[in-house]
């Protein structure tokens, strides 16, 4: 076992273990680090903790210093710079006829380094624009190409939902999302309701996940022939996953009708098999075909841009 704290380093941001030395460093506290980038300044996440040395990515660098008045003070300086520093990426952007887009300028706690996050569609040729850069900030330029999930998770937004988006308020990886996901909670698989601000699959799809294939478990499906303890028996109408609840289509009398009941009430053994591939339209062929492409892209990027700091 090896003792740690959790280092953030941006708003939502990846998790970096560091040694916390002798330091009485508590949760919440700013810490003056050493990173692949240069001296960085960074928030603790949580109290100094023992876990497994496997988990820890050697060699485990340690902490310089608990944050001083000073460096706060710094740190809120590089604020103000990194708005003139975009600022100025913009206009020298314009000025080279370059066809990308910037989301953020960011510099190292020391200076050392500017780093400029931008999106493309494809490959840029921005060497002359680095070095007009250098030439005006003195220093190391960065000029990194970011997907759209890295763009909204630096921007920001208000999902569907109502609430600040997953990826900027608290996932600080991005997590695989499939449309088998979307599937097993029954949604609509148009790309316009389950597609996030970035246009990819909706990370809190994966959210529900689990839950949803817990309940699905103890279901029968949709065409499955089920008994009720009332002694009926009939063909699954629908299900309704949250309250488990089913419908059957039952013969009463020589007529049909619809029954509901409780899961514990019925015994069945699967045989449709769910898939709601099954009788799609041609529209819905199509939108599923948008979906896959959207997966897709998705893969592509589940990998942070944003994620090399140590």
């Amino acid at each position: 076992m090896i003792k740690v704290i959790g280092v953030r380093f941006r708003t939502a941001g990846k998790i970096y273990f560091f040694d916390p030395v002798d330091f009485d460093i508590k949760r919440g506290e700013h810490v003056i680090v050493e990173t692949a980038r240069g001296i960085e300044y960074g928030t603790v996440v949580g109290d100094p903790k023992e876990i497994e040395e496997e988990r820890v990515v050697s060699p485990l660098k340690s902490v310089l210093r608990v944050a001083t008045k000073r460096d706060m003070e710094q740190e809120a300086a590089n604020k103000q710079k990194e708005k003139e520093a975009y600022k100025i990426c913009l206009e020298k952007i314009k000025k080279h006829n370059l066809e990308m887009k910037l989301i953020d300028a960011e510099y190292t706690f020391d200076n050392n380094k500017v780093l400029f996050y931008f999106t493309a569609d494809g490959r840029i040729d921005f060497r002359e624009l680095v070095k007009d850069l250098a030439s005006v900030f003195k220093t190391r330029i960065e000029l990194r190409q970011i997907g759209v999930r890295d763009e909204t998770k630096i921007l920001g937004g208000i999902g569907i939902c109502g609430r600040t988006l997953c990826c900027h308020s608290h996932l600080s990886e991005f997590v695989p999302v499939s449309i088998k996901m979307a599937k097993e909670q029954n949604l609509s698989l148009n790309p316009t309701k389950i597609s996030g601000v970035c246009g990819r699959l909706m990370c809190c799809l994966k959210h529900e996940e689990e839950t949803y294939e817990y309940l699905n478990r103890k279901l029968p499906n949709v065409g499955d022939f089920v008994t009720a303890d009332d002694g009926l028996k009939g063909i699954v109408h629908s299900v309704n996953v949250l309250r488990q609840l089913v419908k059957v289509i039952v013969d009463v009398d020589d007529e049909k009708e619809i029954h509901e009941y409780k899961v514990e009430q019925l015994r069945f053994k699967r045989r449709h098999k769910k898939d709601k591939n099954d009788n799609m339209s041609d529209e819905e062929r199509k939108e599923l075909k948008e979906l896959e492409k959207l997966e897709k892209q998705e893969k592509q990027d589940t990998k942070s841009k944003l994620d090399d700091t140590v």
